[in-house]
């Protein structure tokens, strides 16, 4: 496993975008809609990284109520996983507590959210691409 991406709750992701240009050195960057989760998606490729920006879309997205708790900041750091559900399992078998269950998230990826009571305070997100074409979705896997 490694790190995928760090996401960071903004209330525009237009606005972020522009600050983080001042700054890094930015490779290639992705906007997409999620609509099942309610966010504005703007991926930030670098180098060796990305960086997530999430706006919510909703007044009802987990984003919107982060950001009404809290303010900007980083909302979780998303983990890489080769295998999804063995994962998942994996971690479950050793008590880790998880957030709903497997879903497709952004760029169509399968995605969980690990509870931050779990590790230490931190939302951690597990992530796995989808498989190369094969014509399923993650609804007709599961």
């Amino acid at each position: 496993m490694r790190v995928d991406h760090i996401a960071i709750a903004v209330n525009s992701a237009e606005d972020a975008l522009e600050n983080y240009k001042k700054l890094l050195n930015v490779d290639k960057i992705e906007i997409e809609e999620v609509p099942n989760e309610m966010v504005k998606v703007v991926m930030i490729n670098l180098q060796d990284t990305r960086i997530e920006l999430l706006e919510p879309t909703s007044e009802n997205s987990p984003i919107s109520k982060f950001l009404k708790d809290r303010g900007e900041g980083i909302h979780h750091i998303a983990i890489t996983a080769d295998e999804i559900e063995t994962d998942v399992n994996h971690a479950l078998d050793k008590g880790i507590k998880f957030l709903g269950g497997l879903r497709t998230g952004s760029y169509g990826r399968k995605i969980t959210f690990i509870h931050p009571k779990s590790l230490n305070g931190v939302l951690v997100e597990l992530c796995q691409a989808p498989p190369q074409d094969d014509g399923q979705t993650l609804e007709n896997k599961i």
